[in-house]
C-alpha cells in the first residue's frame, strides 16, 4: 500500500478496506500520543476533571489533513466530490451519514470521473 499516496494526495480513489486502514493508523497514533501524555504529564487541566495532552492536541491538528486526503479519495470511489466531507459538521446526522457513505456503502463499479474502480 502506498502510505504516501493515501496521506498526502487527494486525487483519485480508494475502497472501503484501504480507508479503513488509513483511519486505524491514525487512530492508533492517536492512542500511543495520548498514552504518551499521560505518562509525561503533558497534560491540561480543564476544570471539570478532565484532561487535554498537548502532544495529542498537536496530533490532532497535524492528523487533519491526512484524514481529509483519506476522506476525499473515498467520497471519489461514491463518485462524489471530496467537498461532502463538510457534512460532517450538520450535528447528529452528519458524522452518521459520513460514516454510513465511506465506511459501509461500496463505490461506484468501474471507472467513473475520478479514476479507475480501486478494486479492477
Amino acid at each position: 500500500m502506498d502510505w504516501k499516496y493515501l496521506y498526502t494526495s487527494f486525487d483519485g480513489r480508494i475502497n472501503r478496506s484501504k480507508f479503513w486502514a488509513g483511519v486505524g493508523v491514525i487512530f492508533a497514533i492517536g492512542i500511543l500520543v495520548n498514552i504518551i501524555d499521560a505518562m509525561l504529564g503533558l497534560g491540561i487541566d480543564m476544570g471539570n476533571g478532565a484532561q487535554l495532552g498537548i502532544l495529542g492536541l498537536l496530533f490532532t491538528l497535524a492528523a487533519i489533513y491526512p484524514a481529509l486526503a483519506l476522506y476525499a479519495k473515498r467520497w471519489h470511489d461514491r463518485g462524489k466530490s471530496g467537498w461532502w466531507t463538510l457534512i460532517i459538521l450538520i450535528p447528529i446526522i452528519g458524522p452518521i451519514w459520513l460514516l454510513v457513505e465511506l465506511g459501509a456503502l461500496e463505490g461506484t463499479r468501474g471507472p467513473n470521473q475520478y479514476g479507475p474502480d480501486p478494486l479492477a
